[in-house]
């Protein structure tokens, strides 16, 4: 609402087109945008309602608006009701409706009010009362016969804007408001007609500007004598001239542009023939007028040579802007000589069909020439000597192509500091080393074309500010060496694909290279642009590897406001897992970018791995597992040869019995007694193995040949190496078949720290899994031998079957 609000604010003409111009705009804009500022951020005290197709003031209007716009509606009436409770309104505008009548009065509750629009409406009269506060008020486009300018106007001691119409002028209509501090008179003539040849007289109060709409589509026939005392800009639109009326525009400007404080004026929307035009400048070079803008002017007729003299004058710039010829075959030299030859420092001609200008034939005042949006070609200024005192040539928008003759073309212009050639198709593929440009070059802008990397090795020598944004270059040279004055560099959207260092560019202060193709920069880039006060390198495709982490970690230490636009614009493209992550959230570990490190620390990783692992082995006696496994898996591919039917025949005996020599008395006179009297079938070493086998060979087969292991453990058993073989054994049948085969019977005592840390086995056995005690008092072996029998009950009947 707020931009909507402020567009229809400034846009002041829409019916009678063209009315208001851009000086119109000027002399306002201040006002409202100082009205609106201390509520311009609250949204429900502004209210737009234009354009609603509205007949009356809507009666929903929230109380403590501060701006309204009613204006493009068809408002017939403005009543005391529709507005009385806007107490704290502002600004309102009505512009463009079709109000016929205006009482003041109706304002008597909104003391705040300070702009008020109702131009391009039906007004013919309004009642008036003292408002104090008014500071812009415009009446202007209406149909009233005289200016509408109340006594009570004279009280508006803020008032800087006062807009009026009229058809017919008298003498002192202004002078009521004659005492006021305006900053801004407007007076629409376009509904001013002539009355019987009669010229009228009107005293114009002081005022910094003055602007006179006159009727777009008649001829310029206003007669009146307007003096002023003191006018600083003069703005006229909507001037239509021929050869026979162009005299009446000189004598209507003739008092207006007597007085030693005009020193602008604007013509706007102007309509004339080629001599007219040069009649217009004849008739102001002797004036004290010091800036002449035409805009939107269109040429007619025909083009001859004209005479003109060109005097002393405090004339310091033309400026000429949207020209278009209706005269297509003329000649060039009676067109161009005009502007080559004028005596003033300031020529801009812009957006016109103009494809040359000459060269002045003797030696020329410009200093500053703009020719932007024409149709040069490479050809202008060619071999041109006589503009030694031209300090700014913009050449944007042109038709240039040879980027080689652009610099041939300043050569003889000795003053140049400033060179606009950008917006061009300039081409530097061709590389010529005679480039000869002005030395006094300071600033050149060459964006906007389509140079290459090329263009560093034929630059000014002294340029110190050189923009080539938006080209193609894609490397600069690093045998550059002729730039040592250059401080600001702007080579934003290009290709490159690396921060150019400051080798070559000493006393570079400000670099900008955003929206290239910069993906890792170089690591030396900060060490060689140390004295860079401003860079701007966001918005590129940053590789986040490592070769970025130098960089990040530079780039992170250097003030915000050095680095522009961090750290938002600068974020990573690759790899897809970091994409969009900012470089200052981007972060990779030291040892995995560090080559010699991280093989460092491997080979240390590996080493200690090692030597660990050499330890671990001779600590629990790996080498002897390894072996044993190996010979484990050996019997077990003999066993997969042996026969079906023996297979079936393979569960011979309850238990295995494992023993130290030293425990076989006990073996034999207290375990095999109390077992093989229920039938259970014990295996015993010396009694079962099969002579000619090997040891390890017979413990694994009598091992899976029996349902249980039972291992009576002592001090004596874990000395012994074979019985660590049968447990072992035992313990890797027990997760190869799936079954509880172990039974551990503890004979004696043994403590944890006398097991030898090879049999970590045997420790976790004794420590995860419950083992029988042998009891030493006798009453209590009852119980031992039932517990121990009952292990087998569950097979009995199968290994009896099986036997069977």
């Amino acid at each position: 609402m707020v931009k909507s609000l402020l567009d229809s604010l400034c846009n002041m003409s829409q019916d009678r087109k063209p009315i208001v111009g851009s000086f119109h705009f000027v002399c306002t804009l201040a006002l409202i945008v100082g009205s609106m500022a201390p509520f311009s951020n609250d949204l429900e005290s502004m209210v737009d309602y234009s354009n609603r197709n509205l007949t009356h003031v809507p009666k929903d209007l929230p109380p403590r608006i501060k701006a309204l716009s009613l204006s493009q509606n068809s408002i017939s009436e403005l009543r005391m009701p529709d507005i009385s409770f806007l107490s704290e309104l502002r600004v309102l505008r009505l512009s463009h409706n079709r109000i016929r009548s205006l009482d003041f009065h109706v304002f008597l509750f909104n003391q705040d009010l300070e702009y008020l629009d109702v131009s391009h409406n039906w007004l013919r009269n309004i009642s008036c009362c003292p408002m104090v506060s008014l500071k812009h008020l415009d009446l202007s486009f209406n149909d009233f016969d005289v200016l509408p300018v109340c006594k009570e106007f004279g009280n508006l001691t803020k008032l800087t804007f006062l807009g009026l119409s009229a058809a017919k002028f008298r003498q002192l209509d202004l002078l009521p408001v004659a005492h006021l501090h305006l900053s801004c008179i407007l007076l629409d003539l376009v509904s001013y007609h002539i009355k019987g040849g009669e010229t009228e007289s009107l005293r114009i109060p002081n005022t910094t500007a003055l602007h006179l709409v006159f009727h777009p589509n008649s001829l310029f026939s206003v007669q009146v004598n307007m003096s002023v005392n003191a006018v600083g800009h003069l703005q006229l639109s909507n001037i239509k001239l021929n050869d026979e009326n162009c005299q009446r525009l000189m004598t209507f400007l003739s008092e207006l542009t007597r007085g030693p404080t005009l020193l602008n004026v604007t013509l706007q929307h102007i309509e004339t023939t080629w001599k007219c035009l040069v009649q217009l400048f004849q008739f102001f070079w002797p004036r004290p007028v010091e800036h002449l803008n035409i805009y939107n002017l269109m040429i007619t007729e025909r083009i001859d040579r004209e005479e003109f003299t060109y005097l002393e004058t405090a004339l310091k710039s033309l400026t000429i802007e949207h020209v278009k010829n209706q005269v297509f075959l003329f000649s060039k030299e009676a067109l161009y000589s005009v502007f080559a030859e004028m005596n003033i420092k300031m020529l801009s001609i812009s957006d016109t069909p103009f494809i040359h200008m000459v060269c002045p034939p003797s030696p020329s005042s410009f200093t500053f020439l703009n020719f932007t949006q024409n149709v040069f070609t490479d050809s202008v200024f060619q071999d041109c000597s006589t503009l030694k005192r031209l300090e700014t040539l913009i050449l944007q928008r042109n038709g240039l192509k040879n980027f080689f003759k652009v610099a041939l073309m300043t050569k003889n212009m000795s003053s140049l500091e400033t060179l606009d050639v950008s917006l061009n198709s300039l081409n530097s593929l061709a590389y010529d080393r005679t480039c000869a440009w002005a030395e006094s070059i300071l600033v050149l802008n060459l964006s906007s074309n389509m140079l290459s990397g090329s263009v560093f090795r034929c630059l000014p020598p002294k340029v110190k500010v050189l923009d080539l944004h938006n080209n193609r270059i894609m490397s600069i040279p690093k045998d550059v060496t002729h730039l040592q004055a250059l401080q600001e560099l702007n080579v934003a959207s290009n290709s490159l694909t690396d921060l150019p260092g400051c080798g070559a560019f000493s006393s570079l202060s400000v670099l900008v290279i955003d929206h290239n193709s910069v993906s890792h920069p170089s690591e030396d880039f900060f060490q060689s642009c140390q004295n860079v006060g401003s860079l701007t390198a966001g918005n590129n495709p940053f590789r986040c590897t490592c070769e970025l982490r130098d960089f990040v970690k530079n780039i992170g230490q250097i003030a915000r406001e050095v680095v522009e636009g961090w750290p938002d614009s600068y974020s990573c493209d690759y790899p897809e897992s970091s994409k969009g992550t900012a470089l200052q959230d981007f972060h990779m570990s030291p040892l995995s970018c560090d080559t010699v490190l991280l093989t460092v620390t491997i080979g240390a990783t590996m080493l200690v791995l090692a030597v660990t692992g050499a330890f671990l082995c001779l600590y629990f006696d790996l080498p002897w597992y390894v072996r044993m496994l190996c010979q484990w898996t050996q019997t077990r591919h003999r066993a997969r040869h042996i026969p079906l039917e023996e297979l079936q025949r393979n569960l011979q005996f309850h238990a295995f019995v494992s023993y130290s020599e030293h425990d076989s008395a006990w073996v034999k006179n207290e375990l095999l007694p109390n077992l093989e009297k229920d039938d259970i079938r014990i295996c015993l070493h010396e009694r079962n193995f099969v002579p000619g086998k090997s040891i390890v060979e017979n413990i694994i087969n009598f091992i899976e040949k029996s349902y249980k292991s039972i291992f009576v453990l002592s001090p004596h058993f874990i000395q012994s190496e074979w019985c660590h073989y049968e447990l072992y054994f035992a313990h890797h049948n027990l997760f190869h078949e799936g079954s509880d085969n172990l039974i551990l019977i503890l004979l004696e005592p043994i403590p944890q720290n006398n097991i030898p840390s090879r049999y970590h086995k045997l420790r976790a056995l004794m420590a995860q899994r419950t083992y029988l005690e042998w009891p030493t008092e006798k009453g209590k072996r009852g119980l031992f031998w039932a517990n121990l029998r009952a292990l087998f009950i569950m097979k009995l009947a199968l290994v009896n079957e099986d036997d069977a």
